[in-house]
Formats: structure tokens, sequence, C-alpha cells
């Protein structure tokens, strides 16, 4: 996959996409949706897509709550699995923000990119002020010469599959419900760091990650699936991990420890992903050490049981 960040440099190679447009932000069911309408409305072209970094919610409210599911790499790397040839990644800025709905069809999409169609969500918006509805698009490919497809929302039940739902599960540790939405596991994804190293002491030791600025899901102890990236430990391992600030040290700066089963070796600075599959219990403080290493055995035999049926 070759990844344009820049729509006014675009080599000939990397025009006459057809493309898919969004932030993409977990690359869930509706998205893929999306991208397959994408891939089939022109079958012999390169199928892209586009999206922006960092997020515009970002852009216009940086000091507020992390709320992204993950972040530019792990998002390319699952547009890439999904057989997405170009990614134009588009960097956000002042100058694109200012863009009214017809210069961003015409300037970057059509000049620019030199896409052949596009394809949209029903509730799409762009341009200054997201004053451009899906229908303008419309409207504006047909006078600019490149096709547009809107794509209708999904849903499941009588919820909209959307990265706002996604988040909510997320928020009240239901990763089951989120996957669900997903079509795949709700993934964390970073370099290991270092830690106090307490889980060592304990019997546990556990590969730390931050989660900065990422959605927090709800804190406590997860059953996660965890894939070493890189290096000679690479592969696919069952775990245990919290998620929190670790209330029994008075910490306050959240991060996800993860314990793999039957492992022993150093994840120092590699990457990892780490799915969370089900929630095991909420974050506690206990009244000591030995209470603290009872329940974490009683969590890694449950967690084990679990990912087991899988």
């Amino acid at each position: 996959m070759r990844i344009i960040r820049d729509y006014q440099f675009v080599e000939d190679q990397d025009r006459g996409a057809t493309a898919a447009i969004g932030n993409f932000d977990g690359v869930h069911l509706g998205h893929r949706s999306v991208i397959d309408l994408a891939r089939n409305a022109a079958p012999n072209a390169p199928l892209g897509v586009v999206t922006f970094e960092p997020h515009p919610r970002e852009y216009f409210a940086p000091s507020s709550t992390p709320f992204r599911l993950m972040g530019s790499e792990a998002r390319a790397s699952q547009l890439e699995k999904l057989g997405v040839q170009r990614l134009y990644e588009l960097g956000f800025n002042t100058a694109l923000a200012s863009l009214t709905p017809q210069e961003f069809a015409r300037d970057v999409l059509r000049d620019g990119l030199g896409l052949s169609h596009v394809v949209v969500g029903a509730d799409f918006c762009f341009g200054k002020g997201r004053a451009g509805k899906a229908q303008d698009l419309v409207d504006f490919g047909a006078a600019l010469g490149f096709g547009v497809t809107i794509a209708p929302l999904m849903a499941q039940g009588s919820q909209t599959v959307s990265s706002t739902a996604i988040r909510q599960a997320l928020s009240v540790g239901k990763p089951g419900e989120a996957a669900a939405m997903l079509g795949h596991w709700h993934r964390i994804e970073g370099p290991v760091i270092g830690g106090e190293q307490r889980g060592r002491e304990l019997g546990f030791p556990t590969a730390n990650m931050s989660i900065d600025g990422l959605h927090p899901p709800a804190f406590g102890v997860y059953a996660v699936l965890v894939d070493v990236l890189e290096g000679s430990f690479k592969g696919s391992y069952h775990g245990a991990a919290s998620l929190g600030v670790r209330p029994m040290f008075g910490e306050n700066k959240a991060n996800l420890e993860t314990y793999l089963f039957d492992f022993k070796g150093d994840l120092y600075g590699t990457p990892l992903s780490v799915a969370l599959v089900e929630r095991l219990r909420g974050e506690e403080k206990f009244d000591g050490l030995e209470a603290l290493i009872t329940q974490m055995d009683a969590d890694c035999q449950r967690a084990r049981t679990i990912l087991a049926a899988l």
C-alpha cells in the first residue's frame, strides 16, 4: 500500500483511483462496507481511502478528552489488510479546513488526487464548517467529472454501527459488543515501555503500554489476545491485562499492563497488539499484596478458560 500525504504532490501512478472518504477510526463494519462499494465501483482502478491526520476533531479541539479508537499506524495496517492500495492520509490543517465544499471537491478530489470515483457514507460532511453534505458531493462530482456513490449507514438491530457506538460499548466494559460492530477485536497497539516492575516482583511480569491519545475503555482486568509484532518472540499469545491507574500503588496515569501466559523473554521496545476480549472485573484496591496475588491468580485462570474456548 502506498501512502500519499500531500494532495498537491501526487504522482501519476497514484491518480485515477476509486476511493472511500472518511476518518475510518476503528475501521469498523460500516467503514468496510464503504470500502467494498469503492472496490466494486471500478474494479480495474486502484482502491484508495482518503482520510485525515490529525483527526479533524483533534484539530478543532486539541485539549478535548482522547477519543480515538486507534492511531494512524494501526489504522493504516487495518486498511492494508482490507486490500487498500492507496492511502491518501491528508494533513488536516488551517488551509484544508478553510476550503469550501466546492473547493474541496475541485482542488483536492479532482485536481489534487485525480480520483475517478468516490464513496462516502450517508452522513458525510465536508468543507468549511462541515457545510457540504453527501448529496452536494454527488452534484459536484457530476459537474467536475468524477463519480460519487452514497453508502447507506449500517445498523445492528436498532443501533447504527459507528465509532461513537463502539466507544460507548468500550466505556461500559463490553468489548464483545464493540467487536460485533468492528468486525474484529478492539486492539491497543504500541511499544512496550518501562515500568515499575511490580508485576515481576509479584510473579506476574507484565508488558506495559501507554494509552495516551486513545479512548480509554472501562478500567479493569481483561482476558486478552496478544500479538508480538516484531523480534525473536514474534507470534500470538494468550494473556490477562490490567487497564487503569493501579490504585493499589497510588498511581494516577492510566496504562495497559499485560501478562502473557507461559512466556519468558524481554519485550522492552517491542510493538504489541493487545485485543480486549472480555472484561473480568473492575479496577480494585486490595487490603494487601497477598489478597492482590490471590485475585490475580483467579483472574488468570478465568482468562485462560475464556480464551481456550475461542
